[in-house]
């Protein structure tokens, strides 16, 4: 990449990566073969590491529009999805058995009121409460 592709702030790294690299080479006179050579090793690794860094992922269409990413079937896509897919289909399962529990829950409290001795009336009048409070 040259300079007009950079913005400035990659500018500013690009010369302080420079600035760096010439301080770090200064010194390389002094020091023994195998350390000049394992340093050398190291400038090579770390070149192939930012040009693998700077190359673009390819431009992959999906359905009306284009988006950056690999081209293909990615298990990694489904992989991610997975988790998300689980809980939902439990928070599902979860309100289902819920409004079960609560229909039969219902449905036995109604099973008793319509056979009991009392009629259901009773048990709205007010002074119900004060029958049963009394003990007769």
């Amino acid at each position: 990449m040259t300079n007009m592709q950079l913005t400035g702030s990659e500018q500013l790294q690009e010369r302080f990566g420079r600035a760096v690299g010439r301080r770090l080479s200064a010194g390389t006179a002094e020091l023994p073969y195998h350390v000049t050579e394992r340093l050398r090793a190291a400038r090579v690794q770390a070149l192939a590491a930012r040009k693998l860094e700077a190359t673009a992922p390819a431009v992959v269409s999906t359905g009306h529009s284009a988006a950056l990413g690999k081209r293909g079937f990615s298990l990694w896509r489904i992989a991610s999805a997975l988790p998300l897919v689980v809980l939902v289909g439990g928070l599902v399962l979860i309100h289902s058995i819920q409004n079960e529990r609560r229909a039969s829950e219902v449905a036995e409290v109604d099973a008793q009121l319509l056979t009991d001795d009392l009629p259901p009336a009773a048990y709205a009048d007010p002074g119900f409460a004060q029958f049963l409070k009394s003990g007769r």
